[in-house]
């Protein structure tokens, strides 16, 4: 396996990723109530917690994606 194909596997999933990110958000913007009855009846959160549990996980989300996904493939792209 070359690095061109560990660069290209890198890149596909950082696209992918970011994309699972960006469906995360836009439901939690335009669906939050409904889905805060779906895990209210689960956890009994409040507006406030709920939303910053959906914040937290989503710039955890973010952080490991640039981590893992984006940095590797950078350096790659330098060193290739």
């Amino acid at each position: 396996m070359g690095i061109e194909v560990i660069r290209s596997f890198l890149l596909w999933c950082t696209f992918i990723n970011y994309g699972i990110l960006l469906v995360w958000f836009l439901v939690f913007v335009f669906a939050h109530d409904w889905i805060q009855r779906i895990h209210g009846k689960w956890f009994h959160l409040s507006r406030e917690q709920f939303d910053t549990v959906h914040y937290a996980g989503m710039s955890i989300f973010k952080i490991g994606i640039i981590l893992f996904n984006l940095v590797p493939f950078v350096v790659l792209s330098i060193l290739g």
